[in-house]
């Protein structure tokens, strides 16, 4: 064999083996869904969709056939149905409240859902409370980047709600109605890692499993818990919340990354359906109110860019903490706030 032949043949072999690297690095496996002959066991109770994936939930509070009211809440990133909640049994009796967490597609036991959007997610909802008969109107919570699914309640179900509260939403930089100043000024704000992963998510989010999974740079500050997105007050709640017992936590990405973080990534952060700041008061003759919670000192997201949503949107009632960072819900005294105000209209006291 000449040494032409040979070279033509180790240069194939090479194109061929870099391809083969290139294809695994980008697409990611299928995942490991709960209850199938290779899947994680299910344990959890679940409702059957009309579209044949499942959701499972979790109750808490009082007997919704007692309840006064009842509150569906949604997680954010990287969490279930399992999320910390400081509220006290004793404290939800006295509110009469029944709370209803569900894993989001993708997390926990529910279902993956290949065709998940902002939309999907609060379809999701309203078949969970019909399943679950909540009745006709039920308050929805929902924290960080589980704040799309909120948004979307507002937008394609405004009439089952009963109250809303938006907790440390995240943002999402390519809303329409976000002046591009302000926009620069927030998107800079971010970590360089955190910049890549989002312009990766938003223009090109077929290879965002790649960036996620890859050595050989820094990709998300959240999952690689870099310490300058918590805030001292944050630093103290993390550490109260170790001290509590969190069985389930090794089940959140069970079902595999992909379906579960990235998906949430790639939903929040692209192109959604609408501008949440081009919705309308739900809620025109007081019946109900939508609140929105956020830190000053948030190092995820700026309290700047909260502004102006709710200077958008003035039928949001806003609440900034001074010294607040990114956990305020798993706080005690906030959350109890957050719900007392929700459920009782009381004027919180913030601390």
């Amino acid at each position: 064999m000449s040494s032409s032949v040979m070279f033509t043949v180790a240069a194939s072999v090479l194109v061929v083996g870099a391809v083969i690297y290139v294809y695994r690095s980008v697409k990611p496996p299928p995942p490991k869904i709960c209850g199938t002959p290779n899947g994680p066991p299910v344990s959890s109770p679940r409702i059957k969709l009309n579209d044949g994936r499942h959701l499972a939930y979790r109750e808490r509070g009082v007997a919704k056939e007692h309840a006064k009211y009842k509150v569906i809440l949604v997680h954010g990133f990287d969490s279930s149905k399992d999320i910390y909640l400081p509220l006290s049994q004793d404290t939800m009796d006295e509110l009469g409240v029944y709370i209803l967490s569900f894993d989001r597609a993708g997390y926990g036991e529910s279902d993956p859902n290949p065709n998940r959007s902002v939309k999907s997610e609060a379809y999701d909802i309203q078949e969970l409370a019909d399943q679950l008969k909540l009745g006709q109107k039920f308050y929805v919570i929902g924290m960080s980047i589980g704040t799309h699914p909120i948004w979307a309640c507002l937008k394609y179900i405004p009439h089952r709600l009963a109250g809303v509260t938006l907790v440390v939403p995240v943002i999402n930089y390519w809303w329409p109605s976000f002046p591009p100043k302000l926009k620069n000024e927030g998107y800079k704000k971010q970590l360089k890692r955190d910049q890549c992963k989002l312009r990766i998510a938003h223009y090109a989010p077929a290879l965002l499993y790649w960036w996620m999974t890859q050595k050989f740079f820094p990709y998300s500050s959240i999952l690689q818990r870099h310490p300058i997105i918590l805030n001292k007050r944050d630093l103290q709640t993390v550490q109260k919340m170790s001290q509590e017992p969190m069985p389930n936590e090794h089940k959140i990405r069970q079902q595999g990354v992909y379906e579960s973080l990235h998906r949430d990534i790639m939903v929040h952060f692209g192109n959604w359906e609408f501008d949440p700041m081009e919705l309308k008061n739900p809620f025109p003759n007081n019946e109900a109110s939508v609140h929105l919670w956020h830190g000053h000192e948030d190092k995820l997201v700026p309290y700047e860019m909260q502004r102006y949503v709710v200077k958008k949107l003035p039928w949001i009632r806003y609440h900034e903490v001074s010294d607040g960072g990114h956990l305020m819900i798993h706080e005690s005294s906030l959350c109890v706030a957050m719900f007392r105000e929700l459920l009782l209209g009381e004027e919180p006291i913030i601390a």
